[in-house]
């Protein structure tokens, strides 16, 4: 984009100001793994807050969770982020997706579980919230984490690497031996516009035989074909089909979004990703913040003058 203004407009990175919802809005849904009603209440929050969980069913100083990279507890299904109480919620990567998408830098959490509702399994139904509340700008400047060098971390066969950039922009591969899905790669330059149209209908998927062995350990109980895609073998079992043609890279951005949100501010740079998932992408971020040579927090104004 050549017009500044246009440019401030729809980057996600590189909005002035800091920017929080109008008003609360409230939705229920379903948790993936617990199988429970869970009730969520997303609230406008001041600047500087950044986002925030708040268990309303603990009564304890176990209530508030920084969505922080520091935080993260567990990765293995998910994002899992807890305190030294013992409160915890897991689930987190799709909602943060949907408010980093939508430029939202300050909000509280409050919700009633220890997971966030899965609903259909992509950020779609939270970006709709998000829109339904609306965002207004604060009086606080945003800063932004500027990558300064290249930062990688490898596990296995699969990557992550951040790497100097003017905007945040993404390449991410998977592969997988289902024919339904095979080798699959996509590139984007992330902005509210880019994530809502190219992303955020992108839902969750797994294999059946991983959701019956996950079952069996008493987990997934609110799994189903309303908020998955389920694959069987090299067949989709989801009657409608897929959302995008290649749905399933477009849900591992996704997900890459809402881990790398846990930053705390926008990421000014450019991710890379093979075979990727929740631990690589906390460990990356780890890496980038162990060492401040790799990276420099800097206000908005600042990246706006070297456009």
């Amino acid at each position: 984009m050549n017009d500044l203004s246009e440019f401030a407009a729809h980057s996600v990175s590189t909005g002035l100001l800091q920017r929080t919802l109008q008003a609360p809005i409230h939705c229920s849904g379903i948790g993936l793994h617990t199988g429970a009603v869970i009730n969520m209440t997303l609230i406008p929050a001041d600047p500087n807050t950044g986002i925030l969980f708040r268990r309303t069913d603990l009564k304890n100083g176990a209530r508030d969770i920084p969505a922080r990279f520091d935080a993260v507890i567990d990765t293995r299904l998910c994002t899992t982020i807890g305190n030294d109480h013992n409160g915890s919620v897991a689930t987190i990567e799709h909602l943060m997706a949907a408010l980093a998408g939508c430029g939202v830098d300050n909000a509280v959490v409050e919700i009633d579980g220890p997971e966030v509702p899965v609903m259909d399994g992509s950020s779609e139904p939270f970006v709709f919230l998000i829109d339904c509340a609306g965002v207004v700008e604060q009086s606080a400047e945003r800063s932004v984490v500027r990558v300064k060098r290249p930062v990688r971390v490898d596990q296995g066969d699969g990557f992550a690497a951040l790497e100097p950039g003017r905007r945040f922009t993404m390449s991410m591969g998977i592969d997988f031996d289902s024919r339904a899905i095979g080798r699959q790669e996509i590139f984007l330059e992330v902005s509210d516009l880019t994530f809502k149209r190219e992303l955020s209908q992108a839902r969750t998927f797994g294999f059946l035989h991983e959701v019956e062995a996950m079952r069996a350990a008493g987990l997934a109980r609110g799994g189903s074909l309303e908020n998955a895609v389920v694959i069987d073998g090299d067949t989709v079992m989801n009657s409608e089909g897929l959302r995008y043609e290649d749905e399933f890279v477009r849900h591992k951005a996704l997900d890459c979004i809402g881990d790398l949100s846990l930053a705390g501010a926008p990421i000014l740079g450019h991710f890379k990703g093979s075979r990727t998932g929740h631990g690589l992408n906390n460990l990356l971020l780890r890496a980038l913040f162990s060492d401040k040579e790799n990276y420099d927090l800097v206000p908005t104004s600042e990246v706006m003058a070297a456009v």
